[in-house]
């Protein structure tokens, strides 16, 4: 059993807005049994550092010194250094986790008809991101043992969690539509607030490190993180650990 940790980076913008560029959603895909080692050495990092609560990526940002930053008492200096060694602990384990990511071109999703406000771009991001889960439970499983695999996403608030599940829904039962591309996926989708889950706050600094590539051009936290990328056999990205959404006209 596989479970996909599913958090985003960026805010999709409404219709006729032209930031932030980019929408980012990003999972982390793990063996059941890989869960509990990265929980210790998650949790060896911050005893030793004296930090409690949640570590989400907008926590790094040197302006950031909300009452609930486990980091508003460092500089930016020491902040990036935690962020490197979460990033290490990670990597460590990337012989077992796989990154997957869906970078959504917010410019070009308007021009599709069927993308009318924020939530279609979330979804749009949604469905490709599951489908490279999808297609790597295949890669690792066999006709006769296939591989399973349960999406666990952060709790948004109780309407956005319900269209979500209704999407989730749809996707993987909708008549005719895309039913047979999900079928080692099982139950539904699992909704889960981020600081009750050491995977969706590992998921939420993965995008973020992605979002900035993209958004800012800045892949010093993306390259740290680039190992554990999904590949093609060839060695590929693009298109496999990061799928750019939509197609046509993604810029």
């Amino acid at each position: 059993m596989h479970l996909l940790f599913v958090d985003e980076s960026g805010t999709p913008p409404k219709p006729g807005k032209t930031h932030p560029r980019y929408f980012v959603m990003a999972g982390i895909a793990m063996p059941e049994a890989s869960w509990a080692p990265l929980r210790d050495d998650l949790d060896g990092m911050k005893r030793r550092r004296k930090l409690r609560g949640e570590i989400k990526w907008r926590h790094f940002a040197p302006t950031n010194d909300d009452a609930t930053n486990p980091l508003r008492r460092l500089d930016q200096s020491a902040r990036d250094e935690v962020r490197e060694e979460i990033f290490r602990i990670i990597v460590k384990a990337r012989h077992k986790l796989t990154a997957i990511a869906g970078v959504c071109s917010t410019a070009a999703a308007y021009e599709i008809s069927s993308i009318s406000g924020p939530d279609d771009i979330y979804h749009l991001t949604y469905k490709v991101i599951t489908e490279r889960f999808q297609y790597h439970l295949q890669d690792l499983g066999t006709r006769s043992q296939p591989e399973r695999g349960i999406v666990v996403c952060d709790h948004r608030g109780a309407d956005n969690d319900k269209r979500l599940r209704r999407h989730h829904q749809m996707l993987i039962h909708a008549p005719g539509g895309p039913t047979s591309v999900y079928k080692n996926l099982i139950e539904g989708l699992f909704l889960q607030p981020s600081h009750q889950s050491i995977g969706i706050q590992l998921a939420d600094l993965v995008a973020g490190a992605i979002w900035r590539k993209f958004e800012r051009s800045d892949s010093r936290f993306y390259d740290l993180v680039e190992p554990i990328m999904r590949r093609s056999k060839l060695g590929e990205v693009d298109g496999y650990g990061i799928a750019r959404v939509p197609k046509r006209g993604w810029a």
